[in-house]
């Protein structure tokens, strides 16, 4: 019989990437981890860890097992649901995850309604990037989150994860009021090719929709000034410092002397807002019901 502890140490070598940080996760030293594993291989006749320059890394085999491994996860999963479904009241402890926007613009109303429709369901938000979001779903810290798709989050096809759309987060041109383009009810986004732009900071899933979107539209922006929010960029546009591009959902000081102008495309640049749970956990009662309450409050937040 194998030692499904092993399998999730496994496990969590591939989604982390390296035995240290997979240990660090699971509260194992690494040589911990990296002898289970290796008990793990014997018991099963064949190698998991192979060498790679100072550390390890898992062997074709390994990877092979890893199909099986998310398979037993997702079963698990979907067993539990149906055993806590036997009470179809949502009830318990709900762990829900997101950005601070979706925090803010999403969550907040979601885990009130709730509270109002279900005084048994105890609902725990927690303000996290996707990054994170995702790690806390694979460890089962959380039961839900709310992610941007970005060139860093899985594909939808990864097995170990259910991601769902739940909305496009369009992206508007944010211009000073004394700004041309502060008239227009509509642009295509190439008319600010030659303006000077305040971008977001490199490294950003913020900065990659906006290099995204200008260069779907044919220019690469000057960034001239860099910020690590949406209402820094505001109050810059506000001065006249340049123009910016910030999603429909977020925020900033309505005084402020700034027009939204929202853009021409097909389609309009936009953030992709996902629903994520383990596979399996779509279907789990609390899970449900909040999922119920984000479709119902996406299409007024987009807007």
């Amino acid at each position: 019989m194998i030692d499904l502890r092993r399998l999730r140490i496994l496990r969590a070598v591939s989604h982390y990437g390296t035995v240290t940080a997979a240990a660090q996760a699971l509260h194992f030293t690494p040589s911990a981890a990296s002898q289970q594993i290796r008990q793990l291989g014997r018991e099963l006749g064949v190698a998991l860890l192979e060498p790679q320059g100072r550390g390890v890394r898992l062997t074709t085999a390994a990877q092979s097992l890893l199909e099986h491994a998310d398979a037993i996860e997702a079963r698990w999963e979907r067993a539990e649901t149906e055993m806590r479904g036997l009470d179809t009241a949502p009830a318990g402890t709900l762990r829900v995850a997101g950005f601070p926007v979706a925090m803010a613009r999403l969550l907040a109303p979601m885990a009130a309604a709730l509270g109002r429709r279900y005084p048994r369901l105890d609902v725990r938000l927690l303000e996290a990037e996707p990054g994170m979001s995702l790690d806390l779903l694979f460890q089962g810290e959380i039961e839900l989150a709310v992610i941007e798709a970005a060139s860093g989050t899985p594909p939808r096809t990864d097995p170990r994860f259910d991601q769902e759309p739940l909305l496009d987060d369009e992206l508007d041109l944010v211009v000073s009021d004394d700004h041309p383009l502060a008239g227009c009810e509509r642009v295509p986004l190439s008319v600010a090719a030659t303006e000077s732009w305040i971008l977001p900071v490199s490294g950003t899933t913020c900065h990659d929709h906006a290099l995204s979107a200008c260069r779907a539209a044919g220019f690469t922006p000057d960034g001239v000034h860099r910020t690590m929010d949406w209402g820094a960029s505001a109050v810059l546009v506000a001065h006249g410092l340049g123009v910016t591009l910030i999603p429909r959902l977020a925020d900033f000081s309505p005084s402020l002397p700034v027009t939204r102008v929202r853009l021409d495309g097909t389609p309009v640049p936009a953030r992709k807002l996902l629903t994520c749970t383990r596979q399996g956990g779509r279907r789990h009662p609390a899970v449900a019901a909040a999922l119920e309450e984000l479709d119902k409050l996406a299409p007024a937040v987009a807007a």
